[in-house]
């Protein structure tokens, strides 16, 4: 059950927007670079070079205009967050494509956007998990982390990363079919570390297991004992999961 509104939708275009604007600005300046050394000499401009320029000043005035919209809209999804302040938040983090969504989904039954392209998911969708018989707790699902992820996207998933901070566990994701395993869990946690929540309680999560064969879920038991092997999509290893969940957060 997805807990949300229609301005939910509204800051999650606003930050969409406002990443890939940062993402392209430096670019734009580089452009500039090198239009001003094929201009000919000092003092020099070409046609294409104060195009960039008009196009650089724009981008930064819309920057700034959502940078504005988005501080308004974190102050309201703040006072929401603190109503709802006696339940058990949860927020999954992970490198991108690890499988957030779909583990929110399946947890929670909600119906989020799953993708494996960058910015796919840019607001926190936080839902509710229920387990039987009357406990309760909230899920976020957030941004995909990613290696050497620029301040300025940092910056931009501020709002986002807010659930991250303010949640009472981590769920760390991790794709199993990955070749990478242990760098990416190093950029999440660098990540963490630059936001300061690397120190909140963390439960590692191995996806896609329904991908392994037996001796490679033996070997990733060995060398994760503590982790949750889960297939999100096949419904595998998540009733373990929540009762995890249940025990931790309600001692029974």
């Amino acid at each position: 059950m997805p807990v949300g509104t229609d301005g939910d939708v509204h800051r999650r275009k606003l930050q969409v927007e406002l990443a890939q604007l940062e993402y392209r600005l430096p670019r734009l300046v580089g452009m500039g670079l090198e239009f001003s050394r094929l201009g000919g000499g000092i003092g020099t401009r070409g046609p294409g070079e104060k195009k960039l320029e008009v196009d650089r000043r724009r981008i930064q005035q819309r920057i700034a205009t959502l940078k504005q919209a988005l501080k308004k809209i974190e102050r309201a999804k703040g006072v929401q967050r603190k109503r709802r302040k006696d339940i058990p938040k949860i927020a999954v983090v992970g490198y991108t494509n690890a499988g957030k969504s779909s583990l929110v989904n399946a947890l929670t039954k909600a119906r989020l956007l799953t993708s494996d392209h960058l910015f796919s998911t840019l607001d926190s969708n936080t839902s509710v998990l229920f387990i039987p018989p009357h406990y309760k707790m909230l899920v976020s699902d957030t941004v995909g982390f990613l290696k050497n992820l620029p301040h300025s996207l940092i910056a931009s998933f501020h709002a986002t990363l807010a659930e991250v901070r303010e949640a009472d566990m981590l769920i760390h994701i991790v794709d199993a079919t990955s070749e990478d395993i242990e760098d990416k869990i190093v950029t999440v946690n660098t990540v963490l570390d630059e936001i300061e929540t690397n120190s909140l309680p963390k439960l590692l999560v191995l996806n896609k297991i329904d991908r392994l064969v037996k001796e490679e879920k033996e070997k990733f038991m060995s060398r994760f004992p503590d982790a949750h092997l889960v297939s999100a999509e096949e419904n595998m290893g998540l009733d373990l999961l929540k009762d995890h969940l249940r025990r931790y957060f309600f001692a029974s």
